[in-house]
């Protein structure tokens, strides 16, 4: 049998070298070590460069053919579903940026102007510099998915559909087979970076405190979403909870709500909930419902921004929940794949930098399959929502 390490070990063992390696070769020979930093500072500078040419089309590929597909559903089901699903997104980024902004000033001030990511840049400039423009922006990318995913919904239009599905596969495969196995080395280039200049104590001890709070989150999350689900369908929503358990523990080995819809769809009927509504809902909500990577985001970012010194007042972080619960339709089933979708969000609405961009991600990743666990273990409470909102249709 093959074995195979995980995104989460390799995002662990590059931050390990990093570290290790940011302290050792200044020992050795200084020249060398600036050398070496340089060396990561120019991959960075290319995959960096790569990534946000690539996420307006992941948004288009995924997003408008989702919207198609949608567009085929039956009716009222498919309209509430979808709206129990957005509504449960958003109340899920409101949870986390009212307990982020109450609790990690506790433990990073947010008046402080290091500016982590950037500092560690400076440390060791890239070799030379290549622009990579997208070919489009981040808000003409979703209104782009929005026109032809109707369109094709309207028009039932088979040569197009057919095109995107193919268009998405290829997308997709890029992810998996380019970008996801990349943003190990990239992580370890920022880490190698911030060591060098001496801040990656500070960045540490914020991703344990992160790292905390956003578990208890998602477990508030969860509890809120069966307390819902148990009172209007008269269940114990801790019941509730632990029959949906195995699909929890699945989520968590494979770090996808797609690889997991087995699973969630058995747990989901055992909860009552019928199998007309299930067998639609549960698959629908693996691609829409993303509460508890919606937790995670936002709560990194604010996170980040704080380390950054930077505003996060509600206003603009209350517009990107609403706009991350629609781009994150375009999260592909791979593992960090949410966070690749959310990337331009971040840089355009909330102005992350490049090396803020890989510090997100490296605190995404590092309980990615809790997010995940989380998202599909509330798609069994959404589904018994519908149910009681839906016997009639």
């Amino acid at each position: 049998m093959k074995f195979k390490l995980g995104l989460i070990w390799r995002i662990l063992i590059a931050i390990g070298l990093a570290i290790g390696l940011g302290l050792l070769l200044p020992m050795i020979h200084e020249g060398f070590a600036l050398w070496f930093v340089r060396l990561a500072a120019t991959f960075n500078m290319l995959f960096g460069g790569f990534l946000n040419f690539i996420v307006p089309l992941i948004i288009i590929a995924f997003i408008a053919p989702s919207i198609a597909k949608l567009g085929a559903g039956s009716g009222k089901l498919l309209g509430m579903s979808a709206a129990f699903a957005y509504g449960s997104t958003v109340i899920a980024g409101l949870l986390a940026y009212f307990a982020a902004t109450t609790i990690l000033p506790n433990f990073i001030n947010p008046t402080t102007k290091t500016d982590i990511a950037d500092g560690a840049r400076k440390a060791g400039e890239a070799f030379f510099k290549m622009e990579m423009d997208p070919m489009m922006g981040i808000m003409t990318a979703l209104l782009m998915a929005f026109l032809l995913g109707i369109g094709m919904a309207a028009i039932k239009g088979k040569t197009m559909m057919s095109f995107f599905d193919e268009f998405n596969l290829i997308i997709d495969k890029v992810i998996s087979v380019v970008i996801i196995p990349l943003l190990p080395f990239h992580i370890f280039g920022i880490f190698l970076n911030m060591t060098y200049t001496g801040e990656v104590a500070n960045v540490l001890s914020v991703f344990v405190f992160v790292f905390i709070m956003i578990i208890i989150l998602h477990l508030i999350m969860l509890t809120f979403q069966y307390t819902v689900a148990g009172s209007l369908n008269k269940r114990n929503p801790f019941v509730l909870m632990k029959t949906m358990l195995p699909a929890y523990l699945t989520a968590i080995g494979t770090q996808s709500s797609a690889a997991t819809i087995p699973v969630t769809l058995r747990q989901a009927k055992k909860t009552g909930a019928s199998e007309r509504v299930t067998n639609f809902a549960v698959p629908l909500f693996a691609t829409i419902h993303l509460s508890g990577s919606t937790i995670t985001i936002v709560s990194c970012s604010i996170g980040v921004m704080m380390m950054n010194g930077l505003d996060v007042s509600f206003g603009p972080y209350l517009q990107f929940i609403f706009m991350l619960g629609v781009a994150m339709i375009a999260a592909p089933g791979v593992p960090g794949g949410a966070v690749v979708a959310a990337t331009g969000l971040l840089t355009t609405m909330l102005g992350f930098t490049d090396g803020m961009v890989a510090l997100m991600i490296a605190l995404y990743l590092a309980q990615d399959s809790f997010g995940t666990a989380t998202n599909v273990t509330g798609d069994g409470a959404l589904a018994m929502i519908v149910d009681r909102f839906t016997k009639k249709i």
